[in-house]
C-alpha cells in the first residue's frame, strides 16, 4: 500500500469530502548510475555555492527571482501566507462533458480515496454520479508549492485525479512543427487503400498485450556483458516510403495483414505481434493452357506494358510469393513464368 501524496478536502457546492491522493502509475526505467569513464567512482550531483564552492544544506536554500541585478527573496512559509488553506483544498468549480477535455490537455493521474471509511457514502455518491453522467469535476487545487488544474473523473469503482496543462502550456502545432503537409487532398485510390489497411489491422484494445520491449533489450544488454557474450544489434530502422511507391506499400500491406477469412490461406506472418495466415500459392495453370511471356500474355496485352500496381493486382490473384518485394519487370517475370 503506497503512501498518499497528498491529502485534504474535495469540495463541490457545499458538500465536503476528506480525501487522500495516491500515485496511479510506476516507472519501470532502468537506472543507471553515472561513473567517471574506466573507474567505477559515482558521479554525483551537489547543491553548491557558486562563490565560494561549498556545499549548501537543503535547509538553507530560499527562492530568489532576479528583477535584472537583484534578487527578490521569498521564503516557502511566505508562499503558504498568500494562499492559506489552498494547499488542503482542492475546488470544484464545475463539471464538464467528458468528451469535451482534448486530451493534450491530460497530464498525470493520482488515484483518490476516502480519507476514512465513514466518508464511504458520500465518496461512493460522486464516483456513481459522474460515471453516469459522463462527465468530470474541474478543479484547482495546490500541491508542493504549485498550483495545479485538475479534472476529477470516475474510473470503474473509484474517482482519479488528472492534472491537465494549462491552456497557456499548449503549443500551436503549426508554430511548432515544420514540414507539415499543406491542405491538399490525397488521390481517392489511396484513401480507400488507407481505409482498408486501417480497417485490417483494426483490433480490440488491450494493453496487456504490449510490452517495452526497449527495456527487455536494455536488460538483455546488461546480461550479455555481465556474462561476456556479444550483443545483438537490432536491425536498421526502416526506410520512409515515397510518395511513388505509396500506393504500392499500402496495397502490399494490406495483402499481409489479411485475416484468413479473406485470404483463405494457412500459411502464417506476424503482423503487429500477433500472428495471421498468409493466402496459400495458387495452383499451377494447366499445361494445356497457353503461357503468357513477359512480352505477351494469354489476354493479348503485354505483361510489360502494364503499370507495377496492374502486375502487384495480377500477381496477389495468382498467389506469387514474394511479389510485396518485387519491381516492376520482377512481377512480369513471375506471372510469365506462373502463366500471365
Amino acid at each position: 500500500m503506497s503512501r498518499p501524496v497528498w491529502t485534504g478536502v474535495l469540495s463541490f457546492g457545499l458538500v465536503s469530502l476528506p480525501v487522500a491522493l495516491h500515485s496511479a502509475t510506476d516507472s519501470h526505467t532502468i537506472r543507471f548510475h553515472q561513473l567517471q569513464r574506466g573507474t567505477a567512482d559515482r558521479i554525483r550531483n551537489r547543491r553548491v555555492n557558486e562563490r565560494t564552492g561549498d556545499e549548501v544544506d537543503n535547509a538553507e536554500i530560499v527562492k530568489g527571482f532576479d528583477t535584472g541585478g537583484e534578487y527578490v527573496i521569498v521564503e516557502p512559509k511566505e508562499l503558504d501566507d498568500i494562499a492559506p488553506g489552498r494547499s488542503k483544498a482542492i475546488e470544484v468549480s464545475g463539471f464538464v462533458d467528458l468528451d469535451t477535455v482534448d486530451p493534450i490537455f491530460f497530464d498525470k493521474t493520482y488515484y483518490l480515496g476516502p480519507r476514512g471509511e465513514q466518508h464511504g457514502t458520500v465518496y461512493a455518491l460522486l464516483q456513481r454520479a459522474l460515471a453516469e453522467s459522463n462527465k468530470a469535476g474541474v478543479a484547482t487545487f495546490v500541491m508542493r508549492g504549485r498550483e495545479y488544474l485538475v479534472a476529477l473523473k470516475a474510473e470503474d469503482d473509484l474517482l482519479t485525479l488528472h492534472t491537465l496543462h494549462w491552456a497557456d502550456e499548449i503549443r500551436d502545432p503549426h508554430r511548432e512543427v515544420p514540414d507539415l503537409p499543406s491542405k491538399t487532398d490525397p488521390p481517392a485510390a489511396e484513401v480507400k487503400m488507407a481505409h482498408q489497411l486501417i480497417d485490417t489491422l483494426t483490433t480490440d484494445w488491450n494493453p496487456e498485450d504490449f510490452r517495452d520491449t526497449f527495456q527487455e533489450k536494455v536488460k538483455a544488454l546488461i546480461e550479455a556483458k555481465v556474462a561476456g557474450e556479444a550483443v545483438e544489434k537490432a536491425e536498421p530502422a526502416a526506410r520512409p516510403t515515397g510518395a511513388v511507391d505509396l500506393m504500392d506499400a499500402l496495397r502490399a500491406s494490406v495483402e499481409r495483414a489479411r485475416s484468413p477469412k479473406d485470404t483463405g490461406g494457412k500459411a502464417t506472418t506476424a503482423v503487429a505481434g500477433k500472428t495471421r495466415e498468409e493466402k496459400k500459392p495458387a495452383a499451377k495453370k494447366p499445361a494445356a493452357k497457353k503461357r503468357a511471356t513477359a512480352h505477351g500474355s494469354a489476354r493479348g496485352k503485354p505483361l510489360m506494358a502494364l503499370t507495377k500496381a496492374e502486375l502487384y493486382e495480377k500477381a496477389a490473384a495468382a498467389g506469387i510469393e514474394g511479389r510485396s518485394t518485387m519491381n516492376h519487370d520482377q512481377l512480369a517475370r513471375a506471372l510469365s513464368a506462373d502463366g500471365g
